[in-house]
C-alpha cells in the first residue's frame, strides 16, 4: 500500500505540474490559444452537424470571446480503455470488452488505442496501438479480482496519455461497476489534472448490483468527471445495454466541433477559468470541458522518481516571431 501511494502521489504531481512546462499539445500561433472540442445535441439526443461558426458563442468567466478558430472534422485521437477488473467484473468483461471493441472498430481508422486494467492496481495491458487484433487479445488477458481503485487507475492513464500519446485529441473511457473504495488520489485532484492535460473522459457505470447509497456516490463521481472534461456518463440498467452506448461515444467523437480563441484575460496567473459555450439553436445542448487553468503561477522545480527526472520539457519560442505555445487548458 505505501508503495503504490507514494507511486500515485508521483504521477498526479507530475500531471499537475506548472503549464509552462507541459507542452503536449504545440500550436504554431502569435499567442495562447484554448482548444475546445465542443459537441452538440438536439432535444431528442441526436448529434447536430453543419452549424456556422455564426451559431456558437464562447464566454470565459462570463466574458465573451472571439472566435478564432472553427472546424467540424473527424480527427485521429489517442484513447484509452480503462477497464475495471476487480472481482465483481467477473460475469461482465466478455460483455465489456466486445462493446469496447465495437467502439474502436467504429472509430477513425487513425487512432490509436491503449489498454488499462484496474482493481487495486493498474496496469497497462496493451500500449497505444491502431491494430485492432492487438486490442482484442489484450482485453481477453483479464483476472477479475480485488477491488476498485478508480481514481488511481484514471491517475495512471493520464499519465499515459501525457507520457506517450502522439494526438491532440484525447479521451479515455472508464467502464466501472461499483464505487472507488480503496484509491488514494482525490476527485478534487483527478478532476484537475484531466482539466490541465485536455482529456475528454467518458463513462460507463454498470451499478445496478450496487446498494443505492454507493451506487449515488459513484455516480455522482462518474458525472463530475465527464461534466468537467467535456464528455458523458452513461449507467445502464444491464451489461448487454454497454454495446449500444460504445457506438454512440465513438460517433459522438468523431463528429465534434473544434472552437478555439485567445482569451481577453492574457495574466499568466495560473487560475482556473470557467468555459461556456452555447449555440443558437433552440433546445439544443452543448458540451465541452467546463474550464481550463491559466498558465503560471506555479512553483517550479524537478520531480525526480528513482533517478529519473519528471520534469517535462519546456516550450520553445523564436523572439519576433511565432511562438511554439502550450494550450492553457493543458
Amino acid at each position: 500500500m505505501l508503495s503504490r501511494c507514494a507511486f500515485c502521489l508521483f504521477l498526479l504531481a507530475g500531471l499537475l505540474w506548472t503549464q509552462d512546462q507541459l507542452p503536449l499539445t504545440i500550436f504554431r500561433t502569435e499567442s495562447d490559444l484554448v482548444v475546445l472540442n465542443v459537441s452538440v445535441f438536439d432535444k431528442d439526443g441526436n448529434i447536430i452537424k453543419g452549424l456556422p461558426k455564426s451559431d456558437f458563442t464562447v464566454q470565459e468567466n462570463g466574458e465573451n470571446q472571439e472566435i478564432k478558430v472553427f472546424r467540424q472534422e473527424d480527427v485521429p485521437i489517442s484513447l484509452g480503455l480503462v477497464i475495471d477488473d476487480s472481482a465483481s467484473m467477473k460475469e461482465k468483461r466478455d460483455r465489456v470488452n466486445s462493446a469496447a471493441l465495437a467502439m474502436v472498430r467504429l472509430s477513425n481508422p487513425q487512432d490509436e488505442v491503449f489498454v488499462l486494467n484496474f482493481n487495486e492496481d493498474a496496469q497497462v495491458a496493451q500500449d497505444f496501438t491502431s491494430d485492432v487484433k492487438r486490442l482484442e487479445s489484450s482485453l481477453r488477458v483479464s483476472h477479475p479480482s480485488g477491488q476498485t481503485a478508480m481514481r488511481d487507475a484514471l491517475v495512471v492513464g493520464l499519465d499515459h496519455m501525457r507520457a506517450h500519446a502522439k494526438n491532440d485529441k484525447k479521451a479515455l473511457l472508464i467502464v466501472t461497476d461499483g464505487e472507488d473504495n480503496i484509491s488514494i488520489e482525490s476527485q478534487q485532484r483527478l478532476v484537475e489534472a484531466a482539466q490541465r492535460l485536455d482529456v475528454i473522459i467518458y463513462a460507463i457505470g454498470l451499478l445496478g448490483a450496487e446498494q443505492p447509497a454507493s451506487a449515488r456516490r459513484a455516480r455522482e463521481s462518474l458525472e463530475e468527471l465527464t461534466r468537467a472534461t467535456g464528455g458523458r456518463s452513461w449507467f445502464p440498467a444491464d451489461v448487454s445495454e454497454v454495446e449500444r452506448i460504445t457506438p454512440e461515444i465513438a460517433h459522438e467523437i468523431r463528429n465534434q466541433y473544434i472552437v478555439g480563441y485567445t482569451p481577453t484575460n492574457t495574466a499568466q496567473d495560473g487560475t482556473y477559468r470557467k468555459i461556456h459555450v452555447q449555440v443558437s439553436v433552440p433546445g439544443a445542448t452543448v458540451r465541452t470541458r467546463s474550464g481550463y487553468y491559466a498558465r503560471g503561477g506555479h512553483t517550479s522545480g524537478a520531480l525526480r522518481y528513482n533517478g529519473v527526472d519528471a520534469r517535462f520539457p519546456g516550450v520553445n519560442s523564436s523572439p519576433g516571431g511565432p511562438v511554439d505555445c502550450l494550450r492553457p487548458g493543458f
